[in-house]
């Protein structure tokens, strides 16, 4: 049995650095199956392919795209007839969230050797369940997209505009992160608005079915089934539900809370005028053009058209720290 099947997309961003590293390291070393797809379309031929060699281990080493078509295919093909092996992301892209929450960071070529060594001894101490968020339009029969991560309302706009506006400046992440943070502050804070800042947010309404519903406007909307929300937040332990949801009102005084709270780690200490902190297993997310994003690829709500999230069975992931 292969211990590790990679499952590679040469097209990510992060991969036009570090493939031919990987494509290397994989030649010499015969405990790894190393698959590439140029498209996601091929996910899932790759996948049936991998099923076969019956891995310890399944890689995945792409961008957002990938890492939500690949999760998409793995819970939905039924190619491994219901006995998934352990998934890991290698850090690639542009958040790395799912990396991050698995404890793989650094250089891949580090993590990957990591795992190999992790699935020759026995992956069993390592292997952790993460439900996933299966987005859909809610209809009877439509097939639901999978991820872990979603931004909506304003941090949905502000990854589009970070992407559209500067990234094709060719900053670094942290510097490009950095003065989309700047121009957030400029617009949210003191209300400018120009061209160049992000747009004003769009009303949406969320419905946490049994749980009430939020309405207004929010510079933050973060949906995740991830161990932690960012900043380290964590909704109740009593409340109901698997997805973890914070939304942060569109109003300086919550953003200056959201701030200071994350920098001394006080979030999900207590309630917090202007920020708010859920869990539930079905959520609705309803607006005029209102988008979401999960992870890393873009949805959009529409009047009459809302946006449906509910959580799926545990999946089992790979942790590096036992």
């Amino acid at each position: 049995m292969v211990c590790v099947a990679l499952l590679s997309n040469p097209k990510s961003t992060g991969n036009r650095q570090t493939l031919p590293r990987v494509r290397s390291y994989c030649a010499s070393n015969p405990d790894i199956f190393h698959y590439e797809v140029e498209h996601v379309d091929q996910i899932g031929r790759a996948l049936q392919t991998i099923a076969r060699v019956d891995p310890a281990v399944i890689v995945i080493n792409g961008g957002d795209g990938t890492v939500q078509a690949a999760l998409t295919e793995l819970y939905q093909g039924e190619h491994f007839h219901g006995r998934v092996p352990p998934i890991a992301v290698l850090p690639n892209g542009k958040t790395n969230l799912i990396a991050l929450d698995l404890g793989i960071h650094g250089d891949p070529i580090k993590a990957l050797a990591r795992i190999v060594e992790i699935a020759k001894a026995g992956v069993g101490d390592h292997v952790v369940a993460r439900e996933l968020i299966a987005l859909s339009d809610g209809q009877v029969g439509s097939r639901p997209v999978l991820g872990m991560f979603l931004g909506g309302a304003g941090l949905a706009d502000y990854i589009l505009y970070c992407r559209n506006q500067i990234y094709p400046l060719g900053l670094s992440n942290g510097l490009s992160h950095f003065l989309t943070a700047l121009a957030v502050l400029a617009s949210v804070m003191f209300g400018l608005r120009a061209r160049f800042l992000p747009p004003s947010t769009r009303p949406v309404r969320i419905s946490l079915i049994r749980e009430g519903q939020l309405v207004g406007r929010f510079s933050v909307l973060i949906v995740t089934t991830l161990e932690r929300l960012l900043l380290g937040s964590r909704p109740g332990e009593s409340q109901r539900g698997n997805m973890k949801l914070m939304a942060v009102d569109q109003t300086g005084p919550a953003l200056l809370r959201l701030f200071w709270a994350s920098l001394f780690r006080r979030m999900g200490k207590g309630k917090m005028q202007g920020i708010h902190l859920e869990q539930g297993d079905t959520i609705r997310i309803e607006g005029d053009r209102s988008s979401v994003i999960l992870d890393g690829e873009l949805f959009q709500a529409a009047e009459g058209r809302p946006i449906v999230l509910r959580s799926t069975e545990p999946v089992p992931f790979l942790r590096l720290a036992a």
